[in-house]
């Protein structure tokens, strides 16, 4: 079982996404708003290819589980990822993904990293830094996220706000 930063964030939004994601239902590349942060990301700031670190990382846990991630930021010399999104909508989400990236760089044997969460269309940032109540949460939402994957049975749909803007909503709300 493989466990991304994506996961991280979609168990926080939604189940059922997270699941169908896991699953290999992808339906991002139909999306407007995917493409828009996408956009947002390669032209917020441009510099940033020359100035900091992309960093792919994993590790593997006890249980054999392999936890992934891919910071396409990293300021090396201050310790800092830099994650940009289009909207803070999903906020706790975001905040889950990067303290994600944080644990995981701390399972690598790199200590004191803190992230950025930036908003360049809302022009505002954030801090975010990992707690011991978060690594605790963050080591008992694994096997839970492990036993939603492992149910044959998709989640049901939530019935939310945020669907509208969802990359799987016409999956979810079709009807026949």
């Amino acid at each position: 079982m493989n466990i991304s930063a994506t996961h991280i964030n979609y168990y926080h939004i939604c189940h059922r996404k997270r699941w169908l994601f896991a699953s290999g239902i992808n339906m991002e590349h139909t999306s407007d708003v995917v493409y828009d942060g996408k956009l947002l990301h390669e032209t917020s700031y441009p510099q940033r290819a020359e100035k900091y670190t992309e960093i792919d990382m994993s590790v593997t846990t006890k249980d054999g589980v392999q936890l992934f991630g891919k910071i396409d930021f990293y300021d090396v010399k201050e310790k800092i990822i830099h994650e940009v999104k289009r909207s803070d909508k999903v906020e706790e989400a975001h905040e889950w993904q990067v303290k994600f990236y944080i644990w995981l760089l701390e399972l690598n044997d790199i200590p004191g990293v803190h992230a950025t969460l930036e908003y360049p269309k809302l022009r505002q940032t954030g801090n975010v830094w990992l707690t011991e109540p978060d690594r605790a949460y963050l080591k008992e939402a694994i096997p839970k996220i492990t036993a939603l994957q492992e149910n044959q049975l998709c989640p049901p749909r939530i019935n939310s706000k945020i669907c509208r803007s969802c990359s799987y909503y016409e999956l979810c709300y079709v009807e026949e």
